[in-house]
């Protein structure tokens, strides 16, 4: 049977639909959010699978007719997610996979069908809440409901899900997500906000967050299915004893290895020592055997996991031996490639990147198909990360979500400090490529492009470094159980901690956040520790940074291409570009294949190795949109001469005709008596006809005849006298 929830939020109707779509699916939700309407379902395997991992898959499928359009290419059909679909289901996922019990085992889909979409009502946060509320319904164990919203600032003032023109006016961009009682993930873009400001963001989120939890809680209560019996994983004890009576001692000592590659080959000694024995031993079934090495590599994590918390919260030891708030060795160079516009690596530990920028034209811009309000960019971050950066052997190609979910925080983070289209007008694109990885490499990146874009000569307003924090509690976060927050986590930290927070920024505040936790959710106390201890750690990375290169070059690399921008009247584009393209095709062939961008409001952007080519290139245009006017002065060239005048070239393919009496002060009787063709002759526009046909003067700069002048006041005079006689 259909039902129908409604409830205002925050000025938008907010109405969810339930019992009439999709009805086979474990739970499914058609939520409208003014003219946003998406389709979110859920559903649940059966039967556990194997594996030590909980199976969730999250979709956001974005169809072009949501808003009116018919996707491009051959097929006329969409095609694999593109960016923002990815980011938009990681964004989805995040908050909602800690909410599922330890040891849960069994194949959760969600898929959102994003079918209408009004851009001022945000489509992916509505899809974020069906998802929730689906789970929340349907007999699938999920300990939520979990909500999201986005915050934008508009002169100061926080706003909750932002319209279009308001996000072009904020100078925050922050996702916040959690539960009634805590914030579990946050994704954020800012225009250099300090922490404070930034945590008042995050708990104002975080209270129109509660509001939706309570909304579903409501419905949930309502017409929610009961929960289904399933059967948690957990380890068998007897093995799980068998196994710490072993190697329990001499696991800990492993772990207390400082460097991370002997490290990782003393654990694995015992790992390998243990499951080999396991591996050999005679089984009934298949199906036993399967099972018992899942349990043993199980509980050898959970060893290590136990190791390297305990090592932390109790004794303060952090498997490297640093203290809890000490960075890594740092390192930073520039100018590795000498062929690209820039370049620059940047270590810290063991995680290292290399970044590269390269500058490109206007049409070098990314062209989006998204149902987001961009149809292109100009700024491109790309994050590669390969398997050997972790001596590893593995699939290499397109990139995977991780990739370009860090491509895109990196992207976000520097975002805020690229100059405008205006002051430099280049499409701009960074590619990281991690060289090797113990932790953090997506921080790493962002302070390698960072020092990319300014070794390529971009002149970025400040200069930004990012640092990865984590989180390790000791039990439930309600006061009684200490916790330890840690500067710059390496692998095993971020693996087997509790919250890894990502920050980055200037020295004027932050322009990047991300949190992902395994947690219920975190508190304000926790994240403003975390923000202050990262502040310290940012300015600290800034100032190795800057040994190597501290401001923006002032000249761009000579295999970057040149430019040159002007405006030409708007009315003239057409005479530029010529019948066809003609006339600018026959500029670019001129210019040795000058690059020539001309948008619609009349800005000409010229682009070309030499120099020399751009100023040829903007000089021919600039001749063919002149617009004369009487009064102009020219330095012209005589083309023809005929008796009645002489034609004089002023600019381009303009000429005008200086008539025979207009050559000289005195009487001309043939032009060719005072000039020639190929000689320069200074002239004055003194007329424009309906056709456009130029009239031109030499006399105001011709020589004066004294003896003509004389004779003509002779005149004058005798005049007077006849005059007076009379």
């Amino acid at each position: 049977m259909k039902r129908v929830f409604e409830k205002e939020f925050f000025g938008k109707r907010l109405i969810v639909e339930t019992g009439e779509i999709a009805k086979q699916a474990d739970g499914a939700i058609f939520t409208r959010f003014n003219d946003t309407v998406v389709l979110s379902t859920a559903c649940c395997s059966d039967e556990p699978k194997e594996g030590d991992f909980f199976p969730l898959t999250v979709t956001y499928e974005e169809k072009q007719y949501a808003i009116g359009r018919i996707p491009g290419g051959f097929l006329r059909r969409e095609g694999r997610p593109g960016e923002h679909a990815t980011l938009t289901a990681r964004l989805i996922d995040r908050p909602i996979r800690p909410m599922f019990s330890e040891g849960f085992r069994n194949e959760v889909q969600i898929i959102n069908t994003v079918m209408s979409v009004d851009l001022d009502s945000t489509p992916e946060m509505t899809a974020m809440f069906g998802s929730s509320l689906a789970l929340g319904i349907s007999d699938i164990p999920f300990d939520g409901p979990i909500a999201g919203v986005y915050v934008g600032r508009v002169n100061g003032k926080l706003i909750i899900n932002p319209t279009v023109e308001e996000r072009e006016n904020s100078d925050l961009n922050l996702a916040v997500a959690g539960t009634s009682e805590a914030i579990n993930m946050v994704e954020a873009g800012a225009n250099e906000l300090s922490e404070e400001e930034m945590l008042d963001a995050l708990m104002f989120g975080h209270e129109a967050v509660k509001i939706l939890c309570e909304f579903q809680k409501e419905i949930i209560k309502e017409i929610g299915k009961p929960k289904r019996e399933v059967s948690l994983y957990t380890p068998d004890a007897t093995i799980k004893e068998d196994i710490y009576n072993r190697v329990g001692e001499r696991m800990v000592k492993a772990i207390s290895i400082f460097d991370k590659l002997e490290r990782q080959n003393a654990i694995d000694a015992l790992k390998n020592e243990i499951i080999d024995d396991y591996d050999n031993r005679d089984y009934k079934k298949e199906k036993d055997h399967k099972m018992t090495m899942l349990m043993v590599n199980d509980i050898l994590e959970g060893m290590v996991a136990n190791e390297v918390r305990r090592l932390i919260t109790e004794e303060k030891i952090r498997p490297d031996g640093r203290k809890i708030d000490e960075i890594r060795p740092l390192s930073a160079k520039i100018d590795l490639l000498p062929r690209v516009h820039g370049s620059a690596m940047f270590t810290r530990g063991q995680t290292q990147v290399i970044s590269t920028c390269t500058l490109g034209i206007k049409e070098d811009e990314q062209i989006l198909e998204s149902l987001s309000p961009e149809d292109s960019k100009r700024w491109m971050h790309h994050y590669n990360f390969p398997p050997f950066s972790v001596g590893e052997i593995g699939r290499t190609g397109t990139p995977g979500r991780r990739e370009i979910g860090h491509g895109a925080l990196g992207e976000r983070a520097l975002s805020y400090v690229l100059p405008s289209e205006e002051e430099f007008p280049y499409t701009i694109r960074c590619v990281a490529e991690v060289c090797e990885s113990n932790g953090s490499s997506s921080q790493a990146s962002i302070c390698a492009s960072c020092m990319a874009l300014m070794a390529a000569g971009v002149p970025i307003k400040s200069m930004v470094s990012g640092i990865a924090m984590g989180l390790i509690t000791s039990g439930p976060l309600d006061g009684n159980h200490p916790y330890t927050i840690l500067t710059d986590i390496q692998g095993l930290e971020d693996h087997f901690g509790d919250m890894d927070f990502k920050v980055a920024g200037t020295e004027n505040g932050i322009t990047a956040l991300q949190m992902d936790i395994k947690i219920k959710g975190v508190t304000r106390e926790i994240l403003h520790d975390a923000l202050m201890q990262a502040n310290k750690a940012r300015a600290e990375i800034r100032g190795v940074m800057a040994q190597a290169i501290s401001e923006p070059r002032k000249e761009l690399s000579k295999w970057a291409p040149k430019f040159a921008s002007f405006y030409i009247d708007k009315d003239k584009i057409r005479e530029v570009i010529g019948t066809g393209g003609k006339v600018i095709n026959e500029i670019i062939e001129e210019c040795d294949k000058v690059k020539i961008d001309i948008n619609d409001d009349g800005k000409v952007s010229i682009y070309h190795m030499n120099q020399d080519m751009i100023l040829k290139a903007k000089e021919t245009i600039l001749n063919i949109a002149r617009v004369v006017e009487i009064g102009d002065e020219f330095e012209g060239v005589v083309t023809r001469v005929e008796e009645f005048g002489a034609f004089v070239s002023l600019f381009g393919d303009k000429e005008g005709l200086c008539h025979v009496s207009k050559l000289a002060n005195s009487y001309v009787k043939d032009a060719h008596d005072v000039v020639r063709v190929g000689e320069t002759l200074k002239v004055k526009v003194i007329g424009i006809d309906e056709k456009g046909k130029i009239s031109l003067s030499h006399k105001e700069f011709a020589p004066k005849n004294e003896n003509n002048e004389k004779n003509n006041e002779n005149k004058i005079e005798d005049k007077k006298r006849r005059f007076f006689r009379k």
